[in-house]
């Protein structure tokens, strides 16, 4: 008989943390875990979903006859509502998970039920902070030396004896309302234990406890990973953010030396680079965007080199081979620019004849490749060996590839002295994600 009860408590807590990881499943209950405020309709939202699942172990109970007695949470289920919820979720869940046992004669279940999940809404509000509820462990601190040594930590410890003495004393209420009222009239896994069985009425009690507990540390993880999802997603634009203000800095700076060039020389070509430049930086300041189709990037590069063709002239030549297949996918924004501007910096720049660049795009097995090669003088090997370390925009570029695409990109450089250098970029393709870096 111990036995057998002691497997039916057991299986309870399986059955506890089999329900909160049901219900940890669902987007929508997860965006209620991380809501500190909720509205009426949303609190009466938890109710129903909490009074689905733990409803449907009680009716379980009920229609077997008693035969499986683990699965009815309904009295933790009720006090559940009410720590997340507060009185009413507590209050509409504990009736709703009462009706199945109205049903077959248990008329005390209801008020119980619905006492406890008001009680849990209570001890919702007595929180010092909402976090204090999420961390509660039935390890309490027993020694009051500690619990009263710092003031800050104190409340919290204060509130988690608080805690679980509200849990245990709800349990006792279950307790009595099963020795004044009988079986008959609500259930209760006390029933039939021995009076001279003491252990076994604490292994109850216990199991009460942690089948309360063990769905709040297991909401608690998902909200924790949720929580780690948002700040590395914050991290990611902070980054981003941070790569884009290196990189425009960098291209103005360059292009005003440009302009400087050609002021004293010939201060209408000049006017006109400046007329070019405006348009440039409006667009720059417009959009904020880490995310761009490769049209708009490609646009961006005609401009650009509009402003480099009046300073060459006919010795800086461009040739675009897109695949018009290709325009329509996103690429991290600024991405072709600064290859760009290495080519004319580097390659084209020093050479008297000048040159060509070329920009080519196509797919390949799935994925976006990119090439923008040039015939200039090229890149000497022991430079090439750390342009990744020492080349602003070569070294920008691929962090920011690696930040959309961990490991999962491709970016090589290979050049030639007298003959001109090639760089190719292959990326899967990216989808806007609603919530992700847009």
């Amino acid at each position: 008989m111990v036995e057998e009860q002691l497997v039916i408590l057991l299986v309870k807590l399986a059955v506890a943390a089999s329900l909160a990881s049901i219900l940890v499943r669902s987007n929508v209950f997860k965006r209620m875990l991380m809501r500190e405020e909720r509205t009426l309709v949303q609190r009466l939202q938890l109710a129903l979903g909490l009074s689905a699942i733990f409803g449907a172990g009680v009716v379980t109970r009920v229609v077997t006859r008693n035969s499986y007695q683990a699965v009815d949470l309904g009295f933790e289920g009720s006090f559940l509502a009410g720590i997340l919820g507060g009185y009413v979720a507590g209050l509409a869940s504990g009736v709703l998970i009462a009706i199945p046992a109205m049903f077959s004669g248990e008329f005390s279940a209801m008020p119980l039920f619905a006492g406890v999940g008001v009680l849990g809404g209570l001890l919702r509000d007595l929180a010092p902070s909402t976090d204090d509820i999420w961390s509660f462990s039935p390890l309490v601190e027993w020694n009051p030396f500690r619990v009263f040594r710092k003031k800050a930590a104190s409340s919290r410890k204060l509130y988690h004896w608080l805690f679980l003495s509200t849990v245990l004393a709800a349990e006792a209420l279950h307790w009595a309302a099963n020795y004044v009222f009988g079986s008959r009239f609500i259930f209760s896994l006390h029933h039939g234990i021995a009076a001279d069985k003491p252990l076994m009425t604490g292994a109850v009690f216990l199991t009460a406890l942690f089948a309360i507990t063990i769905p709040l540390k297991v909401w608690n993880n998902a909200r924790n990973e949720i929580k780690l999802e948002a700040q590395q997603r914050l991290l990611t634009e902070a980054r981003l953010a941070a790569l884009r203000n290196q990189i425009n800095p960098h291209f103005l700076f360059n292009t005003l030396n440009s302009v400087a060039s050609l002021i004293r020389t010939n201060p209408e070509t000049a006017r006109a680079m400046v007329f070019k430049l405006s348009n440039i930086l409006r667009r720059l300041l417009r959009r904020h965007e880490n995310l761009n189709p490769l049209r708009e990037e490609l646009s961006f590069i005609d401009d650009y080199l509009s402003i480099e063709v009046v300073r060459f002239g006919a010795k800086l030549r461009f040739v675009n081979e897109v695949a018009p297949e290709t325009l329509g996918w996103l690429v991290p924004s600024m991405l072709l620019q600064p290859l760009v501007e290495n080519s004319i910096k580097h390659g084209l720049s020093s050479k008297v004849e000048g040159g060509m660049i070329r920009i080519r795009s196509s797919i390949v097995e799935g994925k976006l490749r990119l090439i923008v090669e040039d015939d200039g003088v090229g890149i000497p090997e022991a430079k090439l060996a750390t342009l990744f370390e020492e080349g602003i925009g070569v070294n920008n570029v691929n962090q920011r590839l690696k930040l959309f695409f961990g490991n999962d990109y491709r970016l090589w450089i290979d050049s030639k002295p007298g003959e001109g250098t090639r760089t190719e970029i292959e990326i899967p393709e990216l989808q806007p994600v609603p919530g992700a870096v847009p």
